[in-house]
């Protein structure tokens, strides 16, 4: 009866859990139980190739041989922003309308994570590298690299964001204005 029931409601069970626990969701988890509360299946599988996260339809897959919890967070932030931004199939990146939806996706995926206001938040810890930055914001230093560089391809080089300037050329800074 209960497994029954944790198949119908994984949300709910996985809040009752935390709750029982005494801790927190990790944000894989808060991804999870947003998947599924927007009626998307994520299911961890070994795949043939060496593909981390693929969507099809309503269901995420993400590679059980990612070695970390934060990898596996960023690829599954990646596969969401598939699902909510792709449509069909799009393995195929010589297309062209294919590679737009993949940095669509993708471009979602990191708004997701990071986003203009992380980039902020992380200036005002004091983060002085990508390494720095990356363990703030609980992302791979790879996805960061990969976030920086399409919001200075979105945003050219620099852009304003309440009181700050947060300029990608010639490197990252963000200048907080008075």
């Amino acid at each position: 009866m209960i497994l029954q029931m944790m198949r119908k409601n994984k949300s709910l069970f996985r809040k009752i859990l935390t709750s029982y626990r005494g801790d927190s969701l990790n944000q894989y988890e808060l991804l999870v139980d947003e998947a599924y509360n927007n009626g998307i299946e994520v299911i961890e599988k070994r795949f043939n190739s060496r593909s981390k996260g693929l969507c099809k339809n309503n269901k995420l897959g993400i590679s059980k041989d990612i070695p970390t919890l934060r990898e596996k967070t960023c690829v599954l932030a990646e596969e969401l922003g598939h699902y909510y931004k792709n449509v069909g199939n799009i393995v195929n990146l010589k297309i062209v309308d294919n590679k737009k939806q993949e940095y669509h996706g993708r471009l979602w995926g990191f708004n997701k994570r990071i986003g203009l206001t992380g980039i902020i938040k992380a200036f005002n810890a004091h983060c002085t590298t990508l390494y720095d930055m990356a363990e703030f914001l609980d992302v791979t230093e790879e996805f960061l690299s990969e976030a920086l560089n399409c919001y200075k391809s979105k945003f050219g080089t620099y852009i304003k964001v309440d009181n700050y300037i947060i300029s990608f050329e010639p490197c990252l800074s963000v200048l907080k204005m008075f």
